[in-house]
Protein backbone atom coordinates (compact mmCIF):
# COMPACT_ATOMS: atom_id res chain seq x y z
CA UNK A 1 0.00 0.00 0.00
CA UNK A 2 2.99 2.32 0.44
CA UNK A 3 3.37 2.28 -3.36
CA UNK A 4 -0.28 3.08 -3.97
CA UNK A 5 -0.74 6.44 -5.76
CA UNK A 6 -2.67 8.02 -2.91
CA UNK A 7 -2.55 11.60 -4.11
CA UNK A 8 -3.60 10.73 -7.67
CA UNK A 9 -6.52 8.73 -6.29
CA UNK A 10 -7.55 11.57 -3.99
CA UNK A 11 -7.33 14.11 -6.82
CA UNK A 12 -8.90 12.07 -9.62
CA UNK A 13 -11.76 10.43 -7.68
CA UNK A 14 -14.05 13.52 -7.56
CA UNK A 15 -13.25 14.30 -11.20
CA UNK A 16 -14.18 10.80 -12.38
CA UNK A 17 -17.26 10.78 -10.16
CA UNK A 18 -18.43 14.05 -11.73
CA UNK A 19 -18.24 12.44 -15.17
CA UNK A 20 -20.82 9.81 -14.15
CA UNK A 21 -23.39 12.27 -12.78
CA UNK A 22 -25.09 12.86 -16.18
CA UNK A 23 -26.03 9.16 -16.48
CA UNK A 24 -27.24 8.61 -12.91
CA UNK A 25 -31.03 8.09 -12.91
CA UNK A 26 -32.62 10.79 -10.79
CA UNK A 27 -35.68 13.03 -10.97
CA UNK A 28 -35.75 15.26 -7.90
CA UNK A 29 -32.04 15.48 -7.09
CA UNK A 30 -32.18 13.25 -3.98
CA UNK A 31 -30.08 10.47 -5.50
CA UNK A 32 -27.55 12.98 -6.81
CA UNK A 33 -27.02 14.68 -3.47
CA UNK A 34 -26.41 11.35 -1.73
CA UNK A 35 -24.05 10.35 -4.53
CA UNK A 36 -22.07 13.60 -4.29
CA UNK A 37 -21.93 13.35 -0.49
CA UNK A 38 -20.73 9.76 -0.72
CA UNK A 39 -17.97 10.75 -3.14
CA UNK A 40 -16.89 13.61 -0.87
CA UNK A 41 -16.84 11.38 2.21
CA UNK A 42 -14.91 8.66 0.39
CA UNK A 43 -12.34 11.17 -0.80
CA UNK A 44 -11.97 12.62 2.69
CA UNK A 45 -11.58 9.10 4.11
CA UNK A 46 -8.79 8.45 1.59
CA UNK A 47 -7.05 11.64 2.77
CA UNK A 48 -7.27 10.56 6.41
CA UNK A 49 -5.98 7.06 5.69
CA UNK A 50 -3.13 8.30 3.48
CA UNK A 51 -1.90 10.89 6.00
CA UNK A 52 -2.46 8.74 9.08
CA UNK A 53 -0.69 5.64 7.79
CA UNK A 54 1.72 6.75 5.09
CA UNK A 55 2.77 10.29 6.07
CA UNK A 56 5.30 11.32 8.72
CA UNK A 57 4.54 14.77 10.12
CA UNK A 58 8.01 14.93 11.70
CA UNK A 59 9.64 14.88 8.26
CA UNK A 60 9.85 18.23 6.44
CA UNK A 61 10.63 16.69 3.04
CA UNK A 62 8.07 15.90 0.35
CA UNK A 63 6.25 12.63 0.87
CA UNK A 64 3.79 10.44 -1.07
CA UNK A 65 5.74 11.55 -4.13
CA UNK A 66 4.28 10.66 -7.55
CA UNK A 67 5.90 11.72 -10.80
CA UNK A 68 4.87 10.60 -14.27
CA UNK A 69 5.59 12.17 -17.68
CA UNK A 70 2.36 13.74 -18.94
CA UNK A 71 3.11 16.00 -21.89
CA UNK A 72 6.87 15.58 -22.48
CA UNK A 73 6.86 17.97 -25.42
CA UNK A 74 5.93 20.80 -23.05
CA UNK A 75 7.96 19.51 -20.15
CA UNK A 76 4.71 18.91 -18.21
CA UNK A 77 4.82 16.16 -15.61
CA UNK A 78 2.10 14.74 -13.41
CA UNK A 79 4.08 15.54 -10.26
CA UNK A 80 2.32 15.36 -6.91
CA UNK A 81 3.67 15.41 -3.35
CA UNK A 82 2.76 16.80 0.06
CA UNK A 83 4.66 18.27 2.98
CA UNK A 84 3.80 20.18 6.13
CA UNK A 85 2.44 23.15 4.17
CA UNK A 86 0.08 21.24 1.91
CA UNK A 87 -1.05 18.23 4.00
CA UNK A 88 -3.16 20.16 6.58
CA UNK A 89 -4.67 22.34 3.85
CA UNK A 90 -5.68 19.25 1.84
CA UNK A 91 -7.39 17.85 4.94
CA UNK A 92 -9.15 21.19 5.44
CA UNK A 93 -10.22 21.08 1.78
CA UNK A 94 -11.76 17.65 2.18
CA UNK A 95 -13.65 18.59 5.33
CA UNK A 96 -15.04 21.92 4.08
CA UNK A 97 -16.10 20.49 0.71
CA UNK A 98 -17.94 17.56 2.31
CA UNK A 99 -19.81 19.96 4.57
CA UNK A 100 -20.53 22.29 1.62
CA UNK A 101 -22.12 19.36 -0.25
CA UNK A 102 -24.23 18.61 2.82
CA UNK A 103 -25.15 22.30 3.03
CA UNK A 104 -26.41 22.16 -0.58
CA UNK A 105 -29.05 19.59 0.36
CA UNK A 106 -31.95 21.68 -0.92
CA UNK A 107 -30.53 22.53 -4.36
CA UNK A 108 -33.30 21.87 -6.86
CA UNK A 109 -32.21 23.91 -9.86
CA UNK A 110 -30.01 21.94 -12.27
CA UNK A 111 -28.73 19.58 -9.56
CA UNK A 112 -26.67 17.52 -12.03
CA UNK A 113 -24.65 20.52 -13.09
CA UNK A 114 -24.35 21.86 -9.54
CA UNK A 115 -22.92 18.68 -8.01
CA UNK A 116 -20.69 18.06 -11.03
CA UNK A 117 -19.15 21.52 -10.62
CA UNK A 118 -18.67 21.03 -6.88
CA UNK A 119 -16.77 17.76 -7.45
CA UNK A 120 -14.62 19.25 -10.23
CA UNK A 121 -13.85 22.17 -7.93
CA UNK A 122 -12.79 19.74 -5.19
CA UNK A 123 -10.31 18.06 -7.54
CA UNK A 124 -8.85 21.39 -8.63
CA UNK A 125 -8.33 22.55 -5.04
CA UNK A 126 -6.50 19.36 -4.13
CA UNK A 127 -4.41 19.73 -7.27
CA UNK A 128 -3.28 23.23 -6.33
CA UNK A 129 -2.05 22.07 -2.91
CA UNK A 130 -0.44 18.85 -4.15
CA UNK A 131 1.12 19.92 -7.49
CA UNK A 132 4.91 20.03 -7.57
CA UNK A 133 5.15 20.96 -11.25
CA UNK A 134 4.61 24.67 -11.90
CA UNK A 135 2.66 24.06 -15.11
CA UNK A 136 0.44 21.54 -13.34
CA UNK A 137 -0.03 24.05 -10.51
CA UNK A 138 -1.07 26.70 -13.04
CA UNK A 139 -3.44 24.28 -14.78
CA UNK A 140 -5.18 23.38 -11.51
CA UNK A 141 -5.33 27.06 -10.55
CA UNK A 142 -7.12 27.83 -13.82
CA UNK A 143 -9.47 24.83 -13.66
CA UNK A 144 -10.71 26.03 -10.28
CA UNK A 145 -11.91 29.35 -11.74
CA UNK A 146 -14.51 27.92 -14.11
CA UNK A 147 -16.66 26.02 -11.56
CA UNK A 148 -16.67 29.01 -9.20
CA UNK A 149 -17.75 31.34 -12.00
CA UNK A 150 -20.63 29.03 -13.00
CA UNK A 151 -21.69 28.33 -9.41
CA UNK A 152 -22.03 32.05 -8.74
CA UNK A 153 -23.56 33.03 -12.09
CA UNK A 154 -26.24 30.28 -12.08
CA UNK A 155 -27.11 29.77 -8.39
CA UNK A 156 -26.25 33.22 -7.04
CA UNK A 157 -28.37 36.19 -6.00
CA UNK A 158 -29.97 38.99 -8.05
CA UNK A 159 -26.60 40.50 -9.06
CA UNK A 160 -24.94 37.14 -9.68
CA UNK A 161 -23.87 37.89 -13.25
CA UNK A 162 -22.03 41.03 -12.20
CA UNK A 163 -20.35 39.29 -9.25
CA UNK A 164 -19.35 36.24 -11.31
CA UNK A 165 -17.96 38.35 -14.15
CA UNK A 166 -15.97 40.48 -11.72
CA UNK A 167 -14.58 37.36 -10.08
CA UNK A 168 -13.45 35.78 -13.35
CA UNK A 169 -11.95 39.00 -14.69
CA UNK A 170 -9.90 39.66 -11.57
CA UNK A 171 -8.69 36.10 -11.03
CA UNK A 172 -8.17 35.12 -14.68
CA UNK A 173 -6.22 38.25 -15.53
CA UNK A 174 -4.12 37.86 -12.40
CA UNK A 175 -3.36 34.24 -13.34
CA UNK A 176 -1.46 35.46 -16.38
CA UNK A 177 1.26 36.66 -13.99
CA UNK A 178 1.68 33.09 -12.70
CA UNK A 179 2.29 31.82 -16.22
CA UNK A 180 4.67 34.61 -17.22
CA UNK A 181 6.68 34.44 -13.98
CA UNK A 182 6.77 30.65 -14.12
CA UNK A 183 8.04 30.60 -17.70
CA UNK A 184 10.74 33.15 -16.87
CA UNK A 185 11.98 30.97 -14.02
CA UNK A 186 11.73 27.74 -16.01
CA UNK A 187 13.74 28.99 -18.99
CA UNK A 188 16.48 30.65 -16.95
CA UNK A 189 19.78 28.79 -16.91
CA UNK A 190 21.08 25.79 -18.79
CA UNK A 191 18.19 23.47 -18.01
CA UNK A 192 14.50 24.07 -18.64
CA UNK A 193 12.42 22.74 -15.77
CA UNK A 194 9.04 23.36 -14.21
CA UNK A 195 9.71 21.28 -11.11
CA UNK A 196 9.19 23.58 -8.13
CA UNK A 197 11.98 21.98 -6.07
CA UNK A 198 14.45 22.34 -8.96
CA UNK A 199 13.39 25.94 -9.48
CA UNK A 200 14.19 26.62 -5.86
CA UNK A 201 17.71 25.27 -6.40
CA UNK A 202 18.42 27.62 -9.32
CA UNK A 203 20.62 30.66 -8.72
CA UNK A 204 18.50 33.46 -10.17
CA UNK A 205 19.88 37.00 -10.53
CA UNK A 206 18.26 39.37 -8.08
CA UNK A 207 16.56 41.40 -10.83
CA UNK A 208 14.78 38.30 -12.14
CA UNK A 209 13.83 37.24 -8.62
CA UNK A 210 12.29 40.63 -7.93
CA UNK A 211 10.27 40.61 -11.16
CA UNK A 212 8.98 37.06 -10.74
CA UNK A 213 8.20 37.70 -7.08
CA UNK A 214 6.17 40.76 -8.05
CA UNK A 215 4.28 38.77 -10.67
CA UNK A 216 3.43 35.99 -8.21
CA UNK A 217 2.46 38.54 -5.56
CA UNK A 218 -0.08 40.16 -7.89
CA UNK A 219 -1.60 36.80 -8.83
CA UNK A 220 -1.75 35.38 -5.33
CA UNK A 221 -2.66 38.75 -3.82
CA UNK A 222 -5.89 38.81 -5.82
CA UNK A 223 -6.86 35.40 -4.46
CA UNK A 224 -5.81 36.09 -0.84
CA UNK A 225 -7.12 38.94 -1.25
CA UNK A 226 -4.78 41.90 -0.67
CA UNK A 227 -5.86 45.54 -0.81
CA UNK A 228 -6.43 47.08 -3.36
CA UNK A 229 -7.15 43.99 -5.56
CA UNK A 230 -9.77 42.70 -3.14
CA UNK A 231 -12.97 44.29 -4.45
CA UNK A 232 -14.24 41.13 -6.16
CA UNK A 233 -14.59 39.31 -2.83
CA UNK A 234 -17.52 41.18 -1.18
CA UNK A 235 -19.47 41.03 -4.44
CA UNK A 236 -18.80 37.33 -4.89
CA UNK A 237 -19.79 36.48 -1.33
CA UNK A 238 -22.80 38.76 -1.41
CA UNK A 239 -24.26 36.89 -4.39
CA UNK A 240 -22.95 33.33 -3.97
CA UNK A 241 -25.06 30.64 -2.33
CA UNK A 242 -24.03 29.49 1.14
CA UNK A 243 -22.22 26.27 0.03
CA UNK A 244 -20.18 28.21 -2.53
CA UNK A 245 -19.33 30.88 0.05
CA UNK A 246 -18.15 28.14 2.42
CA UNK A 247 -15.68 26.88 -0.18
CA UNK A 248 -14.72 30.37 -1.33
CA UNK A 249 -13.89 31.66 2.15
CA UNK A 250 -12.78 28.35 3.66
CA UNK A 251 -10.43 27.12 0.92
CA UNK A 252 -9.96 29.38 -2.10
CA UNK A 253 -8.57 32.32 -0.12
CA UNK A 254 -6.08 29.92 1.50
CA UNK A 255 -4.76 29.02 -1.94
CA UNK A 256 -3.32 32.54 -2.15
CA UNK A 257 -1.60 32.28 1.24
CA UNK A 258 -0.27 28.80 0.49
CA UNK A 259 1.13 29.87 -2.88
CA UNK A 260 2.84 32.90 -1.33
CA UNK A 261 4.71 30.64 1.09
CA UNK A 262 5.40 27.89 -1.43
CA UNK A 263 6.69 30.04 -4.31
CA UNK A 264 7.42 33.56 -3.06
CA UNK A 265 9.05 32.65 0.24
CA UNK A 266 10.48 29.17 -0.29
CA UNK A 267 11.61 29.47 -3.92
CA UNK A 268 12.49 33.20 -3.99
CA UNK A 269 13.87 33.96 -0.50
CA UNK A 270 16.22 36.74 -1.64
CA UNK A 271 13.41 38.71 -3.28
CA UNK A 272 11.22 38.05 -0.24
CA UNK A 273 13.65 40.07 1.86
CA UNK A 274 12.99 43.09 -0.34
CA UNK A 275 9.22 42.69 -0.40
CA UNK A 276 8.67 41.59 3.21
CA UNK A 277 8.22 45.10 4.70
CA UNK A 278 5.70 45.90 1.97
CA UNK A 279 3.82 42.70 2.87
CA UNK A 280 3.72 43.76 6.51
CA UNK A 281 2.34 47.18 5.53
CA UNK A 282 -0.24 45.61 3.22
CA UNK A 283 -1.19 43.23 6.01
CA UNK A 284 -1.84 46.14 8.37
CA UNK A 285 -3.88 47.89 5.66
CA UNK A 286 -5.91 44.72 5.15
CA UNK A 287 -6.63 44.44 8.86
CA UNK A 288 -7.72 48.06 9.25
CA UNK A 289 -9.50 48.42 5.91
CA UNK A 290 -11.43 45.16 6.26
CA UNK A 291 -12.50 45.92 9.82
CA UNK A 292 -13.56 49.51 9.12
CA UNK A 293 -15.33 48.61 5.86
CA UNK A 294 -17.30 45.90 7.65
CA UNK A 295 -19.07 48.59 9.70
CA UNK A 296 -20.59 50.06 6.53
CA UNK A 297 -22.07 46.76 5.30
CA UNK A 298 -25.76 46.12 5.84
CA UNK A 299 -25.63 42.89 3.82
CA UNK A 300 -24.79 40.08 6.24
CA UNK A 301 -22.53 38.15 3.86
CA UNK A 302 -20.72 41.27 2.67
CA UNK A 303 -19.92 42.11 6.29
CA UNK A 304 -18.49 38.61 6.77
CA UNK A 305 -16.53 39.00 3.51
CA UNK A 306 -14.93 42.23 4.78
CA UNK A 307 -14.13 40.38 7.97
CA UNK A 308 -12.26 37.78 5.89
CA UNK A 309 -10.20 40.52 4.24
CA UNK A 310 -9.24 41.78 7.69
CA UNK A 311 -8.32 38.36 9.05
CA UNK A 312 -6.16 37.46 6.07
CA UNK A 313 -4.03 40.51 6.84
CA UNK A 314 -2.58 38.56 9.77
CA UNK A 315 -1.44 35.89 7.31
CA UNK A 316 0.57 38.51 5.39
CA UNK A 317 2.21 39.80 8.56
CA UNK A 318 3.13 36.30 9.70
CA UNK A 319 4.61 35.41 6.31
CA UNK A 320 6.80 38.54 6.35
CA UNK A 321 7.91 38.29 9.99
CA UNK A 322 11.20 36.42 9.33
CA UNK A 323 10.48 34.26 12.37
CA UNK A 324 9.48 30.65 12.79
CA UNK A 325 6.75 31.71 15.21
CA UNK A 326 5.29 34.24 12.77
CA UNK A 327 5.24 31.80 9.86
CA UNK A 328 3.74 29.18 12.13
CA UNK A 329 1.03 31.67 13.07
CA UNK A 330 0.32 32.48 9.42
CA UNK A 331 -0.39 28.82 8.63
CA UNK A 332 -2.45 28.42 11.81
CA UNK A 333 -4.44 31.55 10.92
CA UNK A 334 -5.22 30.08 7.49
CA UNK A 335 -6.47 26.83 9.00
CA UNK A 336 -8.41 28.62 11.72
CA UNK A 337 -10.01 31.13 9.38
CA UNK A 338 -10.94 28.34 6.96
CA UNK A 339 -12.99 26.65 9.68
CA UNK A 340 -14.48 29.83 11.17
CA UNK A 341 -15.40 31.46 7.84
CA UNK A 342 -17.03 28.27 6.54
CA UNK A 343 -19.09 28.08 9.72
CA UNK A 344 -20.23 31.72 9.63
CA UNK A 345 -21.14 31.69 5.94
CA UNK A 346 -23.09 28.48 6.40
CA UNK A 347 -25.06 29.99 9.29
CA UNK A 348 -25.65 33.10 7.18
CA UNK A 349 -27.20 30.78 4.60
CA UNK A 350 -29.36 29.15 7.28
CA UNK A 351 -30.59 32.57 8.36
CA UNK A 352 -31.28 33.58 4.75
CA UNK A 353 -33.37 30.45 4.12
CA UNK A 354 -35.66 31.47 7.01
CA UNK A 355 -35.86 35.21 6.44
CA UNK A 356 -35.28 35.47 2.66
CA UNK A 357 -33.14 38.53 3.21
CA UNK A 358 -29.47 39.31 3.84
CA UNK A 359 -30.16 42.87 4.95
CA UNK A 360 -29.55 43.17 8.67
CA UNK A 361 -31.81 46.22 8.71
CA UNK A 362 -34.70 43.90 7.83
CA UNK A 363 -33.86 41.37 10.50
CA UNK A 364 -34.24 41.46 14.25
CA UNK A 365 -35.60 39.38 17.09
CA UNK A 366 -34.51 36.06 15.60
CA UNK A 367 -33.06 34.83 18.90
CA UNK A 368 -36.58 34.14 20.16
CA UNK A 369 -37.59 31.93 17.26
CA UNK A 370 -34.16 30.54 16.31
CA UNK A 371 -32.35 29.97 19.64
CA UNK A 372 -30.13 27.15 18.33
CA UNK A 373 -29.03 29.18 15.33
CA UNK A 374 -28.43 32.16 17.62
CA UNK A 375 -26.20 30.07 19.92
CA UNK A 376 -24.19 28.66 17.00
CA UNK A 377 -23.87 32.05 15.30
CA UNK A 378 -22.65 33.54 18.57
CA UNK A 379 -20.04 30.78 18.98
CA UNK A 380 -18.77 31.36 15.44
CA UNK A 381 -18.60 35.11 16.00
CA UNK A 382 -16.69 34.62 19.26
CA UNK A 383 -14.16 32.49 17.38
CA UNK A 384 -13.84 35.14 14.68
CA UNK A 385 -13.22 37.94 17.18
CA UNK A 386 -10.41 35.85 18.73
CA UNK A 387 -12.00 34.85 22.02
CA UNK A 388 -9.49 32.89 24.17
CA UNK A 389 -10.24 29.20 23.92
CA UNK A 390 -10.99 29.47 20.20
CA UNK A 391 -8.59 28.84 17.30
CA UNK A 392 -8.79 32.45 16.10
CA UNK A 393 -7.16 33.68 19.32
CA UNK A 394 -4.19 31.32 19.01
CA UNK A 395 -3.59 32.17 15.34
CA UNK A 396 -3.61 35.94 15.78
CA UNK A 397 -1.64 35.81 19.04
CA UNK A 398 1.08 33.73 17.38
CA UNK A 399 1.37 36.22 14.53
CA UNK A 400 1.69 39.10 17.01
CA UNK A 401 4.44 37.28 18.89
CA UNK A 402 6.20 36.47 15.63
CA UNK A 403 6.35 40.04 14.33
CA UNK A 404 7.13 41.49 17.79
CA UNK A 405 10.10 39.15 18.29
CA UNK A 406 11.53 39.64 14.79
CA UNK A 407 15.05 41.09 14.76
CA UNK A 408 14.81 42.02 11.08
CA UNK A 409 12.79 45.19 11.73
CA UNK A 410 13.45 48.23 13.86
CA UNK A 411 11.60 48.61 17.16
CA UNK A 412 9.71 51.66 15.91
CA UNK A 413 8.49 49.80 12.82
CA UNK A 414 7.30 46.85 14.92
CA UNK A 415 5.59 49.16 17.41
CA UNK A 416 3.60 50.91 14.68
CA UNK A 417 2.63 47.58 13.10
CA UNK A 418 1.45 46.10 16.40
CA UNK A 419 -0.48 49.21 17.44
CA UNK A 420 -2.29 49.60 14.12
CA UNK A 421 -3.06 45.89 13.97
CA UNK A 422 -4.43 46.09 17.49
CA UNK A 423 -6.84 48.80 16.34
CA UNK A 424 -8.24 46.39 13.77
CA UNK A 425 -8.33 43.68 16.42
CA UNK A 426 -10.38 45.92 18.70
CA UNK A 427 -12.75 46.86 15.87
CA UNK A 428 -13.49 43.20 15.09
CA UNK A 429 -15.66 42.47 18.16
CA UNK A 430 -17.46 45.77 17.67
CA UNK A 431 -18.75 44.99 14.17
CA UNK A 432 -19.36 41.30 14.95
CA UNK A 433 -21.31 41.98 18.14
CA UNK A 434 -23.20 44.74 16.32
CA UNK A 435 -24.08 42.16 13.66
CA UNK A 436 -25.43 39.76 16.29
CA UNK A 437 -27.44 42.53 17.94
CA UNK A 438 -29.08 43.60 14.68
CA UNK A 439 -29.95 40.05 13.63
CA UNK A 440 -31.02 38.39 16.85
CA UNK A 441 -32.14 41.11 19.27
CA UNK A 442 -34.96 43.61 19.23
CA UNK A 443 -38.24 43.07 17.40
CA UNK A 444 -38.72 41.38 14.00
CA UNK A 445 -38.54 43.99 11.27
CA UNK A 446 -38.86 41.93 8.08
CA UNK A 447 -41.74 42.86 5.84
CA UNK A 448 -43.42 39.47 6.20
CA UNK A 449 -43.27 39.59 9.99
CA UNK A 450 -44.56 43.16 10.05
CA UNK A 451 -47.56 42.18 7.94
CA UNK A 452 -48.33 38.93 9.77
CA UNK A 453 -46.89 39.18 13.29
CA UNK A 454 -49.20 36.48 14.63
CA UNK A 455 -47.58 33.95 12.25
CA UNK A 456 -44.07 34.82 13.37
CA UNK A 457 -43.45 31.65 15.38
CA UNK A 458 -44.81 29.46 12.60
CA UNK A 459 -43.07 31.41 9.82
CA UNK A 460 -39.56 30.93 11.15
CA UNK A 461 -38.13 27.71 12.52
CA UNK A 462 -34.82 26.83 14.03
CA UNK A 463 -31.82 24.92 12.71
CA UNK A 464 -32.49 21.34 11.72
CA UNK A 465 -30.37 18.36 12.86
CA UNK A 466 -28.49 18.31 9.55
CA UNK A 467 -27.58 21.98 9.95
CA UNK A 468 -26.53 21.50 13.57
CA UNK A 469 -24.29 18.56 12.61
CA UNK A 470 -22.62 20.58 9.83
CA UNK A 471 -21.92 23.44 12.22
CA UNK A 472 -20.69 21.10 14.95
CA UNK A 473 -18.19 19.51 12.54
CA UNK A 474 -16.62 22.96 12.13
CA UNK A 475 -17.01 24.17 15.72
CA UNK A 476 -15.37 21.13 17.33
CA UNK A 477 -11.96 21.60 15.63
CA UNK A 478 -12.21 25.37 16.26
CA UNK A 479 -12.54 24.76 20.01
CA UNK A 480 -10.11 21.83 19.95
CA UNK A 481 -7.35 23.90 18.34
CA UNK A 482 -8.14 26.77 20.70
CA UNK A 483 -7.53 24.64 23.80
CA UNK A 484 -4.83 22.41 22.31
CA UNK A 485 -3.11 24.15 19.36
CA UNK A 486 -0.78 21.19 18.83
CA UNK A 487 -3.68 19.44 17.09
CA UNK A 488 -2.89 21.69 14.13
CA UNK A 489 0.68 22.88 14.66
CA UNK A 490 2.18 19.38 14.85
CA UNK A 491 1.22 18.84 11.21
CA UNK A 492 3.42 21.67 9.90
CA UNK A 493 5.87 22.73 12.67
CA UNK A 494 8.85 21.04 11.07
CA UNK A 495 8.14 22.56 7.66
CA UNK A 496 7.64 26.13 8.85
CA UNK A 497 10.90 25.87 10.79
CA UNK A 498 12.70 24.84 7.62
CA UNK A 499 11.15 27.63 5.50
CA UNK A 500 11.94 30.27 8.13
CA UNK A 501 15.56 29.05 8.20
CA UNK A 502 15.81 29.34 4.40
CA UNK A 503 14.78 33.00 4.51
CA UNK A 504 16.95 33.85 7.48
CA UNK A 505 19.92 32.23 5.76
CA UNK A 506 19.63 34.92 3.10
CA UNK A 507 19.60 37.79 5.62
CA UNK A 508 23.38 37.92 6.37
CA UNK A 509 24.22 38.06 2.67
CA UNK A 510 21.64 40.77 2.15
CA UNK A 511 22.96 42.79 5.10
CA UNK A 512 26.54 42.53 3.84
CA UNK A 513 25.52 43.75 0.38
CA UNK A 514 23.65 46.68 1.89
CA UNK A 515 26.69 47.67 3.94
CA UNK A 516 28.67 47.76 0.72
CA UNK A 517 26.00 50.03 -0.83
CA UNK A 518 25.36 47.67 -3.69
CA UNK A 519 21.63 47.45 -3.02
CA UNK A 520 19.07 50.13 -2.34
CA UNK A 521 18.14 50.68 1.28
CA UNK A 522 15.33 52.16 3.29
CA UNK A 523 12.91 50.87 5.87
CA UNK A 524 10.02 50.65 3.43
CA UNK A 525 11.94 48.47 1.00
CA UNK A 526 14.21 46.23 3.00
CA UNK A 527 14.44 45.00 6.59
CA UNK A 528 17.27 46.38 8.61
CA UNK A 529 19.95 44.34 10.35
CA UNK A 530 20.33 46.69 13.28
CA UNK A 531 23.73 45.67 14.65
CA UNK A 532 26.79 43.52 13.95
CA UNK A 533 25.72 41.31 16.88
CA UNK A 534 22.36 40.68 15.24
CA UNK A 535 24.06 39.94 11.94
CA UNK A 536 26.36 37.45 13.67
CA UNK A 537 23.42 35.81 15.41
CA UNK A 538 21.52 35.42 12.15
CA UNK A 539 24.58 33.93 10.47
CA UNK A 540 25.00 31.43 13.31
CA UNK A 541 21.33 30.51 13.04
CA UNK A 542 21.77 29.92 9.32
CA UNK A 543 24.75 27.64 9.95
CA UNK A 544 22.78 25.71 12.54
CA UNK A 545 19.87 25.26 10.16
Amino acid sequence: MAQFPWLTAILVLPLLAAAFIPIIPDRDGKTLRWYALGVGLTDFALMVVAFAQHYNFDDSSFQLVERYPWVPQLGLNWSLAVDGLSAPLILLTGLVNVLAIAAAWNVSRKPRLFYSLILVLLSAQIGVFAAQDLLLFFLMWEVELVPVYLLISIWGGPKRQYAATKFILYTALASIFILVSGLAMAFWGDRITFDIAELGAKNFPIALELLTYAGFLIAFGVKLPIFPVHTWLPDAHGEASAPVSMILAGILLKMGGYALIRLNVEVLPNAHIYFAPALVILGVVNILYGALTAFAQDNLKRRLACSSISHMGFVLIGIASFTEVGLNGAVLQMLSHGLIAAMLFFLAGVTYERTHTLSMENMGGLAKVMPKTFALFTAGSMASLALPGMSGFIGELTVFIGISSSDAYSDSFKLVVVLLSAVGLIATPVYLLSMLRRIFYGNPTTQDAAQQPEMDLNRWFDAKPREIIITACLLLPIVGIGFYPKLATQTYDVKTTEVAAVVRNALPVFAQQRQQNRLFSGGLFAPEITSPQTLLGVADLGKGA
